[in-house]
């Protein structure tokens, strides 16, 4: 998962593409960049490791020049987390200088990677995304619109892409829908986004969500919508709106704050806890589920576990024993509100139940008599192709193990998960229009293998192991 952003016709495009990173920074902590295009087509670049903070000091700012840019916030899914892999992606080819910031997962990356390489490519990162530069530079139409058209008719999988071409951007979503992308304004500067909260702290009005498929170029404060690209059925990633996506966005048509209280309300109707004493959260991203719950159960809401802010999502950290020790030093009890209650706590989802099972060990050390767990969300089953990361099959603890035994292994009085019917009925528009693959297993194209996610590491195909 990644957050990008495009400006465009505004003196200051860095800067608003700064701040928007910012706003976005839950969807990558590994690496951010910028490229900024002046008039005349000339580019520079500035991308490092780290947070938006660590990368982008005031002076940095300073040396950008031009009223075009695009930003990238990185957790890596294809390709490791080393500054060859940071985008954007900034290249010279004939028709100028090329930028590209990518959102998702290409699911034929290894295939056209491989065929790229023995047509005499050389590539320099091992990223997917280098992939669709590679063949926009090699098409031989006229027409950079038609370039990169031609491109995506030859990748599958999940994109939602910002990316210039000399002074002209382009802001691009696949042909289902997988990741979110909305267009806005500030005054007559069209700014894209992965998400409306990046949107909001750049001042900027939203004009519309790009839909699936969409096309669309940008020169100067001119917009014009392309035709689009050739249509399949929409395929929403669900879990945009049960965990990733900042609960003061909109995206997908509806309010992730909204569509997670109705998470909590189905999930207190569907696996009620009867005779508790308080439910809460695992805060942040449970928050409004945990309202919703409290509001259908009628089960006071209280505040039990303090999360650090100065310590980064656990779900997208790059390494297990990085996550590990920040799950430690992320919450504290309030034991004050725990001792002696039989308590509800209630969390977006398992993906490993390391850390479930950590806090719930935690949450009896403060003293709770009785601990129930609910989940506002399917079990998750099945590995994602799409550019979330989670770990393959047999990490993942609800596909190899029952309820039961996830129940004995956390160490709960109860567990109880949302169905899924009643997870994807949480939308206000229609249902069906949702990937759900990682809780169903009904995958919306082919993926790679059945066994293995792919990582493209010195030219080949390398498993890599995900989440908490």
């Amino acid at each position: 998962m990644c957050g990008i952003i495009g400006v465009s016709n505004h003196p200051e495009a860095a800067r608003l593409a700064y701040l928007g990173l910012y706003a976005l920074q839950h969807r990558g902590q590994e690496s951010a960049g910028i490229v900024s295009v002046d008039e005349a087509g000339v580019a520079r670049t500035h991308r490092g490791m780290g947070l938006v903070s660590d990368v982008f000091g005031e002076g940095v700012l300073d040396s950008f020049e031009g009223s075009t840019a695009i930003g990238h916030t990185r957790y890596s899914t294809a390709g490791s987390s080393v500054l060859a892999n940071a985008q954007p992606v900034l290249v010279r080819f004939r028709g100028g200088t090329l930028a590209l910031a990518h959102n998702g997962n290409l699911t034929n990356a290894a295939e056209l990677r491989r065929e790229l390489v023995d047509a005499g490519a050389i590539f320099a990162s091992t990223m997917d995304s280098e992939i669709l530069v590679h063949l926009i530079a090699r098409s031989r139409r006229p027409d950079p619109a038609d370039q990169i058209r031609e491109a995506l008719a030859r990748v599958e999988g999940a994109y939602s892409l910002v990316l210039t071409v000399n002074a002209q951007l382009y802001a691009i979503v696949d042909p289902r829908g997988f990741r979110p992308l909305l267009l806005g304004k500030v005054g007559d500067a069209p700014v894209v986004a992965s998400e409306s909260c990046a949107l909001d702290i750049v001042g900027a009005r939203t004009v519309c969500e790009l839909e699936p498929g969409s096309f669309v170029r940008i020169d100067g404060g001119r917009i014009d919508y392309l035709d689009p690209l050739p249509p399949a059925p929409p395929a929403h990633c669900v879990f945009e709106l049960v965990y990733f996506s900042r609960p003061d966005s909109l995206i997908f048509g509806e309010s992730v704050d909204q569509f997670r209280r109705n998470l909590g309300r189905q999930l207190a109707r569907e696996q009620p806890a009867e005779g508790c004493d308080c439910v809460f959260s695992v805060p942040d991203s449970s928050n409004a589920a945990a309202l919703g719950f409290s509001d259908e159960s009628k089960i006071p809401l209280e505040h039990a576990l303090i999360r650090n802010h100065y310590v980064g999502r656990t779900f997208i950290h790059p390494a297990q024993a990085g996550r590990d020790a920040k799950v430690k030093i992320k919450y504290n009890p309030v034991r004050e509100v725990l001792s002696g209650k039989k308590v509800v706590i209630v969390d977006d989802s398992i993906v490993r139940g390391t850390t479930s099972r950590g806090l719930v060990e935690m949450v009896r050390r403060a003293g709770a008599r009785e601990v129930h767990f609910r989940v506002a969300s399917a079990p998750i089953v099945g590995p994602c192709y799409y550019g979330i990361d989670t770990p393959n099959r047999d990490e993942l603890i609800a596909a190899t193990h029952s309820v039961e035994e996830i129940k004995t292994f956390l160490g709960v009085d109860s567990l109880g998960y949302l169905s899924l019917e009643g997870m994807v009925q949480a939308s206000v528009r229609e249902p069906g229009r949702f990937c759900h693959a990682c809780f169903s297993k009904v995958y919306p194209t082919s993926v790679p293998l059945e066994a293995a996610k792919l990582r493209l590491e010195a030219g080949r195909e390398r498993t890599h192991k995900g989440l908490v």
